[in-house]
């Protein structure tokens, strides 16, 4: 199950009910989660391995056991499960590391249990448990619009070289969303639209293009509350990023590079500056959850 980067994200302003509508271009990417599962006597066991071992919990507040038990009502299966998530995909990082646990949660279990649930039955149990969960499934480049969820996959050809600044720490996205409020009092906030160069640059595999075109109205509200990413940012733009981006609601930095050699060194470049916790390199699109024979090794 793929990381996820949001090319675009526009926010509204908040709605009676504390949500906000959005614009958001979601773009998968190599760095994956896995998850194996196996029968159990009762209940959901889990354990985590890799990022968020000590972080994560393993009861009903992990958002793999509710898409567990979310499948398990719509289909009427009462039969227990052992979960193992595998994890490269740091936790509060804007990458939408547990959507993503979800969303194999839901493809391996429905393997597992022979309930054959078609993808849109699928995508439609993800909507119900977090806007980031239905593009977990999907992968690829999709526009989200509403909280996210509804999705349209979008054109886009080629293939985008990106390296990932991971950050000490994470940040809540209801922290930065609030915060992003807090800095736009007072101002009036259109509704938020798709940007048409950048679903022009995708659509012509023009890298240089999509980096001029990234935005996300969450990354100040981000760099006040993380004041650090800013110099982040700063070492990518002085390294020839092609574009440079708060993902999501932070704290991961995402630099779109000219190609593989570019990556590589605009990867050794953070990680010698000291401006980041550690650094990975990942293409994009790739393709969202699905099931494959071999069981991963722990990482």
């Amino acid at each position: 199950m793929p990381a996820k980067i949001n090319l675009q994200l526009a926010v509204g302003a908040p709605r009676p009910d504390g949500y906000h509508d959005v614009v958001s271009v979601y773009h998968a990417v190599g760095l994956t989660n896995s998850v194996t599962v196996r029968a159990a006597d009762a209940g959901v066991r889990v354990v985590v391995l890799g990022e968020g071992a000590d972080e994560l919990p393993t009861g009903t507040e992990n958002l793999a056991v509710r898409a567990v038990a979310a499948l398990a009502e719509a289909t009427g299966v009462a039969a227990g499960v052992a979960l193992r998530l595998h994890r490269s995909i740091p936790v509060a990082a804007g990458l939408a590391g547990g959507s993503a646990d979800a969303a194999g949660a839901l493809v391996a279990c429905d393997a597992l249990w022979g309930t054959r649930l078609s993808r849109a039955d699928l995508v439609e149990l993800a909507a119900g448990l977090g806007a980031d969960v239905p593009f977990a499934l999907l992968g690829g480049t999709a526009v989200g619009v509403g909280t996210g969820a509804r999705l349209t996959p979008a054109l886009s050809s080629g293939r985008f070289h990106w390296v990932l600044a991971l950050a000490d720490g994470g940040l809540s996205t209801p922290a930065v969303y609030a915060e992003c409020d807090r800095l736009r009092a007072g101002t009036y906030l259109p509704e938020p639209r798709l940007s048409d160069g950048l679903m022009a640059a995708l659509r012509s595999g023009d890298a240089e293009a999509l980096g001029a075109t990234l935005s996300n109205d969450l990354q100040r509200a981000a760099v006040s509350l993380r004041p650090g990413l800013g110099r982040t940012l700063a070492v990518g733009e002085e390294y020839g990023a092609l574009g440079t981006v708060v993902s999501g609601s932070g704290p991961t930095c995402a630099f779109l590079a000219a190609g593989e050699e570019h990556a590589l060194d605009l990867a050794v470049a953070l990680s010698a500056s000291g401006v980041c916790r550690t650094v990975r390199r990942a293409d994009g699109p790739v393709h969202g959850a699905r099931t494959v024979d071999e069981e991963p090794d722990p990482a």
